[in-house]
């Protein structure tokens, strides 16, 4: 199994002066489920090279036992140092992408034609595409062959509207993540607020917010199977 894990590379939280990123545990929980299951992972970004990851996410009270071991895990710290730019990507040589969120995929992922290429070469191939809380932004420009949004009619899940509010965000954020993707035809379902919930349509693997990005890994792996 080879799995492309897609950072954002985006690090400024709208006009606020704070800092966003990808959301560590987000990235940690995935990557060791992945890892754990033999799977050979790649890592990539826009820009390639450190993606910014959110600050607030390295706080202690975010802090999972995916997270403490990437903290001693010099390996994964030097892949992470060091990804492959996305326009360096071969989508052949990989099973299947996953996206993990944090705000930063809601300013470039969610804009970004060559990420919205990639997207469409993992559909067309049949290959399985997973995305958690925001990383399900990096789906909407994708389209499939006859111009409509790969997300339409597809059951999917990502960060909700409440949970926006909840985290004083709803008025920073580009756009409603929730919205968006009701928008563009998919088939929303949202669960409690922070709590782990997964959807998987087809080869289409969504998670709601941090805590299901675990669980959202681990289907992504049953789906390949």
């Amino acid at each position: 199994m080879n799995i492309l894990m897609v950072l954002t590379s985006h690090a400024e939280l709208g006009d606020t002066g704070h800092k966003t990123g990808f959301w560590l545990e987000e990235f940690a929980a995935p990557y060791y489920a992945f890892i754990d299951a033999g799977a050979t992972v790649t890592l990539a970004s826009p820009a390639g090279g450190q993606p910014p990851v959110d600050p607030r996410s390295s706080e202690p009270e975010f802090q999972t036992e995916a997270t403490q071991r990437f903290e001693q895990d010099s390996e994964a710290q030097a892949l992470l140092a060091q990804t492959v730019a996305l326009s360096a990507v071969k989508p052949e040589e990989y099973d299947a992408i996953f996206f993990p969120g944090g705000h930063g995929p809601m300013w470039d992922l969610a804009t970004d034609e060559g990420n919205a290429r990639l997207v469409e070469a993992f559909y067309q191939q049949g290959k399985v595409i997973g995305a958690v809380c925001h990383g399900p932004a990096a789906l909407v420009l994708a389209q499939d062959d006859q111009g409509q949004s790969i997300l339409k009619g597809k059951q999917v899940t990502g960060f909700t509207n409440e949970e926006e509010v909840a985290v004083d965000l709803d008025q920073v954020v580009p756009f409603a993540l929730e919205t968006r993707l009701v928008e563009l035809g998919g088939q929303f379902s949202g669960g409690a607020k922070f709590e782990p919930k997964v959807v998987v349509d087809g080869r289409l693997v969504t998670g709601q917010n941090p805590a299901s990005s675990e669980p959202a890994a681990k289907a992504l792996i049953q789906a390949l199977k």
